[in-house]
């Protein structure tokens, strides 16, 4: 029997537990949780969110305790996504498990991480973080009697996958995944719910206005480099001349806070005049959009490919990261060649059993923490 959950404030278009397609494991239902908040507390509970802690943002998690790392990412995309879901109807705790868990497959030395892991598997189907996410959830957490996995509900697997859109290639997932456990019940090139693009557009304001105060705290550039970031200046320069009364910490803090402000009721506005737009009567006129109805303006568009490309330039790019960054991908790469020939020292055998050996391997290392991947490449150089 379907319970009835306190979601009658929901958008007709909304993502609802009463229209939940289940899990891929029947289980019965909580009478205190929906289903969508027993996602998000299996998720927090699991041993991959709580190593979040210690991977890589942008520094490597040894180089200070300020600085962002994927488990504080993930919780501030979380709040900026539970901010637009409750602003525009949706429903928050979706939002907040698709906004929690998007990162779980992140490789040890973030994007440089995976980079090096999708080369060395790059004879055995690659690797990419999003589907690996997928194999966390659906196999690799392993905490009940009866199923492996997390056994999450289909809206949360579909907002998973569908993180960066439509899936384009279909073809990388079922290599990687190794199984169709999805029963036709995910329509892999239609868009995904506004939940999960409130997730995805969340993720996006998190991480520009982050790094941004990361780089500014890092002193890899100034406030005043960041003022030439064209449609950020002026909102710059309204704090700028508070300098001289403040700490800078206090500045670098309020000009972050403005700017993420700005692009959470951008997106707000904007969703708002799309979905005008679009008249969507049920959450199925959702999936048949043929653009993004969660989105920015034109003109944050600008604003957010001005952002990103100031800090590849001036952060990613820039020789302290690099030095990091190429030493980490060293590390992954040379684990990855170590373990090859001597995986059953570090990996138990029953992990082999159904799977090839490679990926297991590949499992493995995108589990790994900065820290132990640093400590165990020492051991075994």
């Amino acid at each position: 029997m379907q319970k009835k959950y306190k979601e009658n404030y929901l958008k007709p278009y909304a993502t609802k537990s009463i229209n939940s397609k289940g899990r891929i494991y029947k289980e019965p239902e909580n009478s205190i949780r929906s289903p969508y908040q027993r996602d998000r507390d299996r998720i927090i509970h699991s041993s991959s969110f709580r190593r979040l802690k210690h991977k890589t943002q942008v520094f490597v998690n040894t180089e200070g305790d300020h600085y962002r790392t994927r488990l504080t990412h993930s919780m501030e995309v979380s709040q900026i996504a539970r901010t637009l879901s409750r602003s525009l109807g949706l429903n928050e705790d979706l939002s907040e498990t698709l906004s929690l868990s998007h990162d779980l497959g992140h490789t040890p030395f973030g994007h440089a991480g995976e980079e090096v892991l999708n080369q060395c598997m790059g004879k055995y189907g690659g690797f990419d973080h999003n589907i690996q996410t997928l194999r966390i959830v659906t196999s690799i957490e392993n905490k009940y009697y009866k199923f492996c996995g997390l056994n999450l509900t289909i809206e949360t697997l579909d907002g998973l996958i569908k993180h960066n859109g439509p899936v384009k290639n279909l073809v990388q997932y079922k290599t990687i995944l190794k199984k169709d456990l999805f029963s036709n019940k995910i329509v892999f090139n239609a868009f995904p719910s506004l939940e999960a693009q409130v997730a995805a557009i969340s993720d996006d304001i998190a991480y520009n206005n982050h790094d941004l105060e990361d780089g500014l705290r890092a002193g890899l550039f100034t406030i005043k480099k960041i003022s030439s970031i064209t449609y950020v200046s002026k909102l710059i320069n309204k704090h700028v001349k508070n300098i001289k009364n403040f700490r800078r910490e206090i500045i670098i803090n309020q000009i972050v806070r403005d700017l993420i402000n700005l692009m959470v009721l951008d997106v707000i506005n904007t969703t708002n005049k799309n979905l005008k737009r679009s008249n969507p009567q049920l959450i199925n006129d959702i999936y048949k959009q043929d653009r993004l109805i969660v989105d920015f303006s034109d003109k944050m568009k600008m604003i957010d490919k001005q952002i990103k490309d100031f800090l590849k330039r001036n952060m990613y790019n820039h020789k302290k990261v690099v030095v990091n960054t190429n030493r980490g991908k060293r590390i992954i790469n040379d684990l990855f060649k170590y373990l090859s020939k001597n995986s059953r020292k570090h990996i138990s055998k029953d992990l082999f059993k159904n799977e090839q050996k490679e990926r297991v391997i590949a499992d493995f290392i995108a589990g790994m923490t900065d820290r132990y991947a640093i400590n165990l490449y020492k051991k075994v150089k």
